[in-house]
């Protein structure tokens, strides 16, 4: 039962961290433009190009601190199984890919929002064991 906790507190901390980055800070410092509705995915698609390049780092950050924070918080509560935290952060990871496919994006990117999610895994997952394998406990 800890464990299924551990995951969904995870996936919870996990997507805060993402809404924190994404929508909190980086809209703040660079508001989308007027007429696109960001929870409309149409919208998104067809306003890309007109979308600040500071918001779509943020978007990078954000799927990168996320994985981390949720593998790490994943590790934290469970502390006797990294399965919780591989969970977290595979589907933190397909999450990512989704939005990479789904959404037309410049060639950088799309590289980094993948390179930088696939590197949040592992260190994530470094992190999660600390206390997962005892060395943080």
């Amino acid at each position: 039962m800890k464990n299924v906790i551990a995951t969904i507190v995870g996936l919870v901390i996990a997507s805060g961290v993402v809404f924190l980055f994404e929508t909190l800070i980086g809209h703040h410092f660079f508001p989308l433009p007027d007429g696109v509705d960001p929870m409309d995915m149409e919208s998104i698609k067809a306003n890309m190009h007109l979308i600040p390049t500071g918001a779509k780092v943020f978007v990078v950050i954000a799927h990168f601190a996320g994985i981390i924070c949720g593998m790490l918080v994943a590790g934290m509560i469970s502390k006797t199984s990294i399965i919780p935290a591989y969970i977290v952060g595979g589907l933190m990871v397909i999450a990512t890919a989704v939005t990479i496919f789904m959404l037309p994006k410049a060639l950088w990117f799309s590289l980094s929002d993948g390179l930088l999610a696939i590197a949040g895994f592992f260190f994530g997952k470094s992190l999660a064991s600390r206390y997962v394998f005892g060395d943080l406990v």
